[in-house]
């Protein structure tokens, strides 16, 4: 046999392992979505959106308080994480290429991103909630933050590298500062790889479960203040599918639709996105 023939058959027994591969991985999608949406959707109805949680045993009730509390700390996450993010990727793109400070700060986003989640609760719990003797809702919104960050900062970071030099250089020809020759020239060019980090980013947290129940706890009432302990999706899919009753379980279902649909909705709109500025430039 010659090395053509063998190279030849190599290559195609690579490829078939990868196409099995890649089914296997769509088919077990496949099913968990299926799965999901199939026992889910039962529960997706007017009350699910508008009714507190009923106490355990009765039937009835509804995760308004959980999805209110979810939307509110994913707010404040974002706008926490998102100008600081956007900041410390800027610097990164911009200034601190070459700086000991910016391979430190590249080290240490690296590190985040790969870090797990309840490391980053166990922290906030130690720097938050012990020294103010509660769980609340900003405890919460501070550690999805600071899941967030890295991801923001790095995707800035390579948006920004991506802009051709050329762009900046005839910005400042014209005499355009430099601060507006940032804002009105390099951001709108990178705007869209700087959406879609931070739209993936708030994908990332969407599912996080363990640095909640470190930090927001959870509450079977309204959401009132974000200084207590907030409801959240995750932690209550968490209590509902561990607990004993049918009802319960139902909602748990609901939950876990209703985040996997917001993920999916995440990731189309970000690739819709991409797609308009590719067509666009």
């Amino acid at each position: 046999m010659s090395r053509l023939t063998r190279r030849r058959l190599l290559n195609g027994l690579v490829l078939t392992l990868s196409a099995l591969a890649a089914v296997v991985g769509l088919c077990m999608l496949t099913w968990i979505l299926g799965d999901v949406a199939a026992k889910g959707a039962a529960a997706i109805n007017w009350d699910f959106f508008t009714k507190l949680p009923t106490p355990p045993g009765m039937s009835g009730g509804g995760l308004a308080n959980a999805i209110v509390g979810t939307l509110l700390m994913t707010l404040a996450a974002s706008l926490l994480a998102v100008p600081f993010g956007m900041l410390a990727g800027t610097y990164l793109a911009e200034f601190g290429r070459h700086g000991w400070l910016g391979r430190a700060t590249r080290f240490l986003s690296d590190i985040l991103v790969s870090a797990p989640s309840i490391v980053i609760g166990v922290f906030v719990y130690l720097v938050m909630v012990k020294p103010m003797q509660h769980f609340s809702g900003w405890a919460g919104a501070c550690s999805l933050a600071i899941i967030m960050l890295p991801v923001v900062s790095r995707t800035t970071e390579e948006m920004l590298r991506l802009v051709p030099p050329e762009m900046r250089e005839a910005a400042l020809a014209l005499g355009a500062p430099y601060w507006r020759m940032m804002a009105g020239v390099i951001y709108r060019a990178a705007s869209a790889g700087i959406f879609t980090g931070v739209m993936l980013a708030v994908a990332r947290v969407a599912g996080e479960t363990a640095p909640l129940l470190f930090t927001a706890l959870n509450s079977p009432y309204g959401v009132h203040s974000m200084n207590e302990p907030v409801a959240n999706l995750t932690v209550t899919l968490f209590n509902y599918a561990m607990s004993p009753y049918d009802d319960w379980h139902q909602l748990a279902w609901g939950a876990a639709f209703l985040i996997t649909l917001a993920v999916l909705a995440v990731n189309i709109s970000t690739r819709l996105v991409l797609s308009r500025k590719r067509r666009a430039s």
